[in-house]
């Protein structure tokens, strides 16, 4: 299984290497908890960022690993939840089922247009500390996945 993994990872990322990378588009948006969060805050640092909606079983599945993935890391790395189409009370319901312990912002509409048009959730982005997109992936990420991404960018 980690075998396939990481296969998959490597072509994601010859994919991004054949095309020049692209730049991250910044945003503000408030977090659930009323923080302004906006990209080109974190430089320096990785970025996973996470498109989701709280009506989507596969959402739900992988952010046990975000949650743990996040407090193994977070000096390494920071992870931003936006989710697409929900009502705050909801979103703040899901925040405390899994103790989410990141970012959570509600989308504005517009930054799914920003990244490319986000057609399907989960979506997640890995942005390294300069900025760029380094990898885009459509569907579930495991922790698994989450730590090879750190590993294989730490080469």
């Amino acid at each position: 299984m980690k075998k396939l993994i990481l296969i998959f990872l490597v072509f994601n990322f010859l994919i991004l290497r054949g095309e020049e990378l692209k730049k991250a588009p910044d945003f503000t948006l408030n977090s659930i908890d009323g923080r302004i969060i906006k990209l080109s805050n974190y430089k320096g640092k990785k970025v996973i960022l996470n498109f989701w909606a709280v009506w989507c079983g596969p959402c739900r599945a992988e952010i046990p690993d975000f949650v743990k993935f996040y407090n193994e890391n977070k000096n390494k790395v920071e992870i931003i939840g936006i989710e697409v189409s929900g009502k705050k009370k909801d979103v703040e319901e899901i925040i405390k089922k899994f103790n989410i312990n990141y970012p959570i912002c509600i989308s504005d509409g517009k930054i799914e247009e920003l990244y490319g048009g986000i057609r399907a959730v989960p979506t997640t982005f890995i942005i390294d500390e300069n900025g760029y997109i380094k990898l885009k992936k459509i569907g579930i990420i495991r922790e698994e996945e989450l730590k090879e991404i750190l590993k294989n960018e730490k080469k």
